[in-house]
């Protein structure tokens, strides 16, 4: 489809949506309630619970059933990726999707849609509770993984980690592995990896893209390091999940 045919698309869409008042929810409130599900933040997330026929979730199908399992599927996806990002373990988390996934494409009613969705948010959200209450971490430790978390782009290093908590790098780096049970450096790295675990798993972007937009100095040290973790090359990585995900699908078409 051409770039001229998507834009003509689009703004019949949007004419479609203003003649028949068809709004979506607001960024701001989505993002929220995915953080509260992250942070295993029960009664909030309860707050901003929604179901999938209320108004501002827009139409993705005319048939009303195809469209709230097309909804579902979207929200066990984020769901399953901000828990991830939470702590979630991630293959915990993505059999959960799976199995989530397999029963929403079974649904032939609004009301078995309805309750898997539920289900769903009511099962992430307590697991992530779970794991927020076992993992009790000092201010300067939580301190260090936030920032760990969102600068996994580029080169973080203990002496940036001591300058934002205000203590000495020796004391930090002592502190760190007593309460994570890792080095500050291992950490990092395998934060890295589970990152590039993502973008290979979700994205067709070349390990060479990869490696850059997480920091490695060269692809070459970003394999070593993945597969120092995984015991397989990022390549070998991907060519498995995608043996995994769709070989027993291919096999059924043919």
């Amino acid at each position: 489809m051409s770039d001229q045919d998507m834009n003509k698309m689009l703004s019949e869409m949007e004419f479609r949506n203003r003649e028949y008042m068809i709004t979506h929810l607001s960024y701001d409130r989505e993002m929220e309630f995915y953080q509260s599900v992250k942070m295993g933040n029960v009664e909030e997330t309860q707050r901003l619970f929604k179901p999938l026929n209320s108004e501002g979730l827009g139409k993705l199908s005319d048939d009303p059933v195809r469209n709230l399992r097309y909804h579902l599927v979207i929200t066990i996806a984020f769901i399953t990726r901000y828990c991830i990002e939470g702590g979630l373990p991630m293959e915990e988390a993505y059999n959960l999707s799976d199995l989530y996934i397999q029963r929403v494409d079974k649904c032939t009613s609004e009301k078995e849609i309805d309750t898997i969705h539920r289900e769903v948010v009511d099962t992430y959200v307590h697991r992530m509770d779970q794991l927020h209450k076992k993992r009790v971490f000092s201010r300067p430790v939580i301190t260090c993984i936030d920032y760990i978390y969102d600068n996994l782009h580029s080169k973080i290093t203990l002496d940036d980690l001591a300058d934002i908590t205000g203590l000495s790098a020796p004391y930090l780096s002592k502190l760190f592995h007593k309460e994570t049970g890792s080095t500050v450096k291992q950490y990092i790295l395998g934060k890295k990896v589970e990152a590039a675990e993502n973008l290979l798993k979700f994205s067709d972007h070349p390990c060479s893209d990869i490696s850059q937009y997480l920091g490695f100095g060269t692809e070459s040290h970003f394999i070593y390091v993945f597969k120092s973790f995984t015991k397989i090359t990022p390549g070998e990585y991907r060519e498995r999940f995608f043996r995994t995900r769709w070989g027993d699908r291919e096999v059924e078409k043919k």
